[in-house]
Order: C-alpha cells, then sequence, then structure tokens
C-alpha cells in the first residue's frame, strides 16, 4: 500500500463514520424536538442543515472509495480527474444547501430561496465547464504550468470557503466558543490551499498535501460534530412557545410569563426605555394580528428597525429589571426568531399575547404608526 491508498482508506473510513454519527445527531434532533422545529409557524422551515453536512461528509467517503476502485482495475488518470471535480462539486452543492438552514450564515443565503437556487445553478454551470475542460483538455498541463480542467473547481471552493468561514464563525463566535471558531476557520483555510497544487504541477508535496488534507477534513469533522452538538444543547434551553405569555399592560409596563427560566407573570417597567418597549410593541402587533408574510420586521439599516442592536437592549434591558442569574437570563432567540434576509418575528405564539385595547387603540392611531392600524 503505498501513502496516497493510505490516505485515501483513511478519508474513506473517517468521513464514513463522521457523516453517519451527523446523521444519528439529525435525526435525534428531529424526534425529539419535532414540535419545537415546526410548531411555531410555517414560515420558520423544517430544518435540514445538518442533514446535508451530513451528506457532504459522505460525498467525501464516497468519493474516496470511487478512486480505490478506479486505482485498483488501472483507470485512466483523466477519468479518475473528471470524478473527482464531480464529487468536489456535490460537496459543495451539499454545503451550500447546509447554509441555506445557517441561522448565522449570509443573509442572501440564509431562508432565501431564490438566492440559493442561483448559487447552486451557478455551481452547476461550473460542474459542466469543468467537465468539457477535463474533456478536451484531459490532466494535460499547459505551457503556463496550469491545469486548465480544475480552475472552475477551484473558483467553486473559493466562494465556498468564503461562505463557510462566515456562517460558521458566526454561528461559534455567538454561542461563545471563540476558540472553536478560530480552529473551524483555520481547517477551511488549510483544505482551500490543498486544493491549490492540483492546479499546477506540485506531485513532489503529494505527501504533504495528503496530510494537511487528512488533517483539515477530519478537523472540519469534529466542528460539524461539535455544531450538531451544541444545536442539540441549544434547542434543550430554548423555552417551549406554548408556555410563554406577554401582556403589554399599558404604556412602557408588560407582564411577563417564561416559565422555564422562573419567571411568572413578573411585571416589567421600561420606565424611560420609550424605543425598546415601542418595537417590542410593534413586534407584539405583528405577531398577534398580522398576516404570515407581515409578521417580521425588518431589522438593518434602512429597515424599520435600524439595527440587531435595538433587540439585544430589549433583552438586555429585561435581564437587568428582572436581576436574573446568569443561568436563567433570557437571550435574544429565546424573544426572537430570525427569518432569514433581515427580518426577525416575536417568538410568543398570538393566542399567549395581550394587548390593552387603550393602549393598541393609541399606538395603532399615531401618525407614525399607520401600517400597524391596518393589521389591527
Amino acid at each position: 500500500m503505498n501513502q496516497h491508498q493510505f490516505y485515501l482508506i483513511t478519508e474513506l473510513l473517517i468521513s464514513l463514520i463522521g457523516g453517519f454519527l451527523l446523521l444519528s445527531i439529525w435525526l435525534v434532533v428531529q424526534n425529539k424536538f419535532k414540535q419545537k422545529l415546526t410548531s411555531e409557524i410555517a414560515i420558520k422551515r423544517f430544518d435540514k442543515g445538518l442533514l446535508f453536512i451530513s451528506y457532504s461528509v459522505f460525498v467525501w467517503s464516497f468519493s474516496s472509495l470511487l478512486i480505490l476502485v478506479f486505482n485498483n482495475f488501472n483507470t485512466n488518470n483523466w477519468i479518475i480527474l473528471i470524478s473527482q471535480n464531480m464529487f468536489s462539486i456535490l460537496n459543495s452543492m451539499f454545503l451550500i444547501l447546509a447554509l441555506y438552514y445557517f441561522d448565522n450564515s449570509p443573509e442572501y443565503l440564509y431562508n432565501n430561496k431564490k438566492s440559493t437556487k442561483r448559487i447552486l445553478f451557478f455551481f452547476v454551470g461550473l460542474s459542466i465547464i469543468s467537465l468539457l475542460i477535463a474533456l478536451f483538455f484531459g490532466e494535460t498541463i499547459n505551457t503556463y504550468g496550469i491545469r486548465f480542467n480544475t480552475i472552475p473547481d477551484l473558483l467553486l471552493s473559493a466562494i465556498l470557503t468564503w461562505f463557510l468561514i462566515l456562517s460558521l464563525y458566526r454561528t461559534f463566535y455567538n454561542r461563545k466558543m471563540k476558540s472553536v471558531a478560530i480552529i473551524a476557520v483555520s481547517s477551511i483555510i488549510i483544505l482551500f490551499i490543498t486544493q491549490v497544487p492540483y492546479v499546477f504541477n506540485f506531485e513532489n508535496y503529494s505527501f504533504a498535501i495528503d496530510l494537511a488534507k487528512l488533517i483539515a477534513k477530519t478537523t472540519l469533522i469534529f466542528i460539524f460534530l461539535v455544531l450538531g452538538t451544541s444545536w442539540v444543547l441549544e434547542l434543550s434551553q430554548l423555552p417551549e412557545a406554548t408556555t410563554m405569555k406577554i401582556n403589554f399592560v399599558n404604556w412602557n409596563v408588560i407582564e411577563l410569563s417564561i416559565p422555564s427560566k422562573n419567571i411568572v407573570n413578573q411585571t416589567i417597567d421600561f420606565g424611560n426605555k420609550t424605543t425598546q418597549f415601542n418595537n417590542l410593541l410593534k413586534f407584539g402587533i405583528r405577531r398577534k394580528f398580522a398576516s404570515e408574510e407581515n409578521m417580521c420586521i425588518e431589522v438593518f439599516n434602512g429597515g424599520e428597525i435600524l439595527s440587531q442592536t435595538y433587540l439585544s437592549r430589549i433583552i438586555d434591558n429585561i435581564n437587568a429589571i428582572l436581576e436574573l442569574e446568569d443561568d436563567m437570563k433570557i437571550t435574544r432567540n429565546d424573544f426572537f426568531t430570525f427569518i432569514g434576509q433581515a427580518k426577525y418575528r416575536l417568538r410568543f405564539l398570538p393566542e399567549y399575547i395581550e394587548i390593552n385595547n387603550s393602549l393598541l387603540l393609541e399606538f395603532t392611531h399615531n401618525i407614525d404608526n399607520g401600517q400597524y392600524k391596518e393589521f389591527v
């Protein structure tokens, strides 16, 4: 057995085991948290992110298996090269589909069907170009020392690398796992760098390339497993929407109940924090009265609410007023659901949102809140 065969067999086994572990975590999540994932409203889709990640890891495994079979039957090198390109693109497509479900992926990917389809069509186009170039050039190195057939795959990998770096770093950073975020970014960058030599004739460095790829892929599988387990932990700590109640009693005053946080009919007075109360009331009115497509508020510079900071301030103020212990503090995910494309929605179910009639009448008749009168 030569060095490259050892690499292929090791990658085959590690990826196969990693894929099954990720798939198992996803199945457990669906069985235990299916109601929590699907009950709030249809706009928040049934999460398949971890499922597509497991598919992408399986692609690594099947790719290694196929190359081992090709090598055993002395298949032409250009056929092996084409199959490598195709498997790489298939892996990338599964990862793009996974990022569609990542809360911290770029806004043009997360829950954005139109943009995701465009990116997938772009990837399919690149795969066709890669295939045509491979059929025309084979694995020929031209006078400039470049394999033209690998360039589309390298371009695709560069785009995917950027998407993964943004998504995984944000995800682990927001979950207070900064060291994991740094390791994730490092492994993604190393994995991309190992693809560059395929464009050029760097066969003398094949051992170093295989070693770096094996380390990067194994690390990335570990990262995905950490992602899956942290997702399970996050879901287990998320309060059930059916137990949460909010009552807008008067101007700047609410009554809040979240039993899992030991908050039962607690009165919260926002005092002079009128902007925080108004923003929360807007979410409450939309969630209770508006149609499904109007339940969300756009939160970005130029949206109805200018920044996510305004949402965080609401949560921070409630935690400060209630003087909650660190392990019982409310998080932004407890209160708000990120739908995608900079849109957020209140998690409380409409039947558990109460708004004082006089408060509602005064708020909706304000000249600055004309659209809310239409909802009511």
